[in-house]
């Protein structure tokens, strides 16, 4: 059952014409995980995002496409609140924008299901993120409905951007917070850095909110929980991830207030950073559905930037002994 103010797009992609209804948020690219999945090269992985903001009020956030996202046939720079009517352009799929109650009614749910990922869940090693905003509720107490509308949807815009520049894939936005995911199957050191890497991204996205709008008096903060693991792909209809992996990421954030620090890593992802930054700062924590004590790490931003800064340098060392080896 829809509400007064749901919305459906109709889209019309290689020869076929569905019905699918919006409901927090519907995401768009080639990667299958995404809700709507255009087979397209012209689209990319991860290529925009509708989202519900208050009461229903949605947007159209473009990713950091290559080819952009356009509506009425005019590329979005920024995130562009939607109109009944309005004509959606993502690579040669054509989607129709319906805010009208007497349609949401009469959309067929089994179409949606055609639209969306149905195969099997896959069980892989991801890297996750989670990261939260501090303080929100009273954030959304002092700030003007508007101006908080504009300053959440330039956030998820700058945030998706920053984590789909450094390999990873929104999972979904939930309220003030993110739940991001790299697959770590092949390389898991290079994915926990990214993470990192998108962590350092994100808070100085969030630290700017107080300089760009007036109505924000004091520095917004984020705290943010890294872990790795087993999870399932592509649960449900919109195409989570699932598993202890990722209630333990949820949990590390939430020890991020407990513990009055930035980040929290837990040892399948710390174990890849230089041991010289993080020998003297593991302890153990009980976690909430865990039996056992969870071993992590704990960094503020300014720690996170001298790791970054040193695993660069590391790189750069090693980059250019690995030239002169094949000079010699």
């Amino acid at each position: 059952m829809f509400s007064a103010m749901a919305a459906v797009i109709t889209l019309k992609y290689g020869g076929t014409i569905k019905k699918v209804p919006c409901e927090m948020a519907l995401t768009f690219g080639r990667d299958k995980n995404n809700d709507v999945v255009l087979n397209d090269l012209h689209v990319s992985r991860n290529h925009a995002i509708i989202r519900c903001v208050g009461q229903g009020d949605y947007y159209l956030i473009d990713s950091g496409s290559s080819n952009g996202s356009y509506v009425n046939k005019k590329r979005i720079a920024t995130p562009r609140l939607l109109r009944n009517g309005d004509c959606i352009s993502i690579g040669r799929a054509q989607i129709l924008f319906t805010q009208d109650a007497k349609t949401a009614k009469h959309v067929d749910t089994a179409s949606l299901q055609d639209t969306l990922i149905s195969d099997t869940p896959e069980i892989k090693q991801i890297t996750i993120l989670v990261a939260d905003i501090r303080g929100f509720t009273s954030l959304s107490e002092r700030v003007n409905i508007r101006t908080l509308t504009k300053l959440m949807n330039s956030w998820f815009h700058k945030v998706s951007n920053a984590i789909f520049n450094n390999g990873g894939v929104v999972d979904k936005f939930i309220g003030d917070c993110v739940f991001a995911c790299w697959e770590s199957e092949v390389n898991q050191k290079k994915t926990v850095i990214q993470a990192l890497t998108a962590a350092y991204h994100i808070n100085r996205i969030t630290n700017e909110l107080e300089r760009t709008y007036s109505e924000v008096s004091e520095e917004v903060r984020i705290g943010v929980g890294i872990n790795t693991g087993a999870a399932s792909l592509g649960i449900g209809q919109d195409n989570t991830a699932l598993g202890d992996a990722v209630n333990v990421a949820f949990r590390l954030e939430s020890a991020t207030k407990v513990l009055g620090t930035d980040v929290v890593m837990s040892e399948t992802a710390y174990r890849h950073l230089p041991d010289d930054f993080i020998k003297d700062k593991k302890q153990h924590i009980k976690v909430k559905g865990k039996r056992d004590t969870v071993r992590i790490v704990c960094l503020d931003f300014n720690e996170v930037e001298e790791v970054l800064k040193s695993i660069h340098a590391r790189e750069q060392v090693s980059s250019v002994e690995g030239i002169s080896g094949l000079q010699t």
